[in-house]
């Protein structure tokens, strides 16, 4: 082939390979700015906040590549579910708006009623009016990523956090139920602002002036009564990590103080720590 030859052969690949690419760019929506790939789009629709996404759809929605169309339908099921999820947390202010005549409403719960070892550990948590965190749940519903994402929301927005904590010692002393009051008693006056309602998971508390309102279920049918399980849940989980760094033959970080049977082994093989409740462990061992 001369060099003439050759020369015509270029141009002739060159301008096919360009119209090609005119057709592509037109056929995306994109004639004029070169095509981002599938994997810029995904970044830009996964990393998007919600408000965002309408933009993204419109901006995209035209493209026809599978991999776009995949990434807009996953990100159109994220939208149905963020709505579900703000009904449900909206259905959680139900005691909320019922006593928005109160200024201050109070959510109480406790964890740590069942170990064998471990404090129990009471939350009270005071939510602005116009609350709007969202996936507040049971503590015991979520994960323990969730609760610790939650816990520092939760720690950041509320008005007021107060914790209460009944030793294993003061458990053996008084029981768990009047423990588990003590505790709560003490999650309220360590709050920076008196509540002017208290809604509690279950129980009335004794020796409280502040009017009470007992919940069944709490947790999971009150937002702030969630917010207090949670904060009340991630506390006694972090202490009993640490606690399992001075004991570590009875797995604490792991269960928690409950009754795992590797812990019951444990407690049978080692005999108690201080940190365990003797009138929640005679049936394991010699206490």
């Amino acid at each position: 082939m001369g060099a003439e030859g050759g020369t015509n052969f270029l141009m002739s690949n060159f301008v096919q390979q360009r119209n090609k690419l005119k057709f592509n760019l037109h056929r995306f929506g994109m004639e004029g700015k070169m095509a981002e790939n599938i994997s810029m789009i995904r970044e830009k629709i996964q990393t998007a906040a919600i408000e965002e996404l309408p933009v993204l759809f419109s901006a995209y929605e035209s493209d026809e590549r599978a991999g776009v169309q995949a990434e807009i339908t996953k990100a159109k099921r994220r939208i149905l579910s963020y709505e579900k999820e703000v009904k449900r947390t909206e259905a959680l202010k139900r005691y909320e708006r019922e006593y928005a005549a109160f200024a201050n409403i109070c959510g109480i719960d406790e964890v740590g009623r069942g170990p064998l070892a471990g404090p129990v550990v009471a939350g009270a948590v005071i939510l602005p009016k116009d609350c709007d965190i969202l996936y507040i749940n049971d503590s015991k519903k979520l994960s323990e990523k969730k609760r610790e994402e939650l816990y520092a929301v939760i720690m950041e927005k509320a008005v007021a956090v107060g914790l209460g904590y009944s030793t294993p010692e003061r458990i053996d002393e008084i029981n768990i139920l009047q423990a588990t009051y003590e505790a709560m008693r003490e999650a309220i006056g360590k709050l920076s602002i008196t509540p002017d309602i208290l809604l509690n998971d279950a129980v009335t508390i004794p020796e409280i002036s502040i009017r009470q309102v007992p919940i069944i279920k709490g947790d999971a049918k009150s937002i702030s009564i969630g917010a207090a399980s949670i904060v009340a849940k991630v506390t006694r989980d972090r202490l009993m990590v640490r606690y399992d760094e001075v004991y570590p033959m009875y797995g604490f970080a792991s269960n928690k103080g409950y009754g795992a049977q590797t812990h019951i082994d444990a407690l049978k093989t080692y005999g108690p720590c201080p940190i365990h409740r003797k009138s929640f462990i005679k049936n394991f061992c010699e206490v």
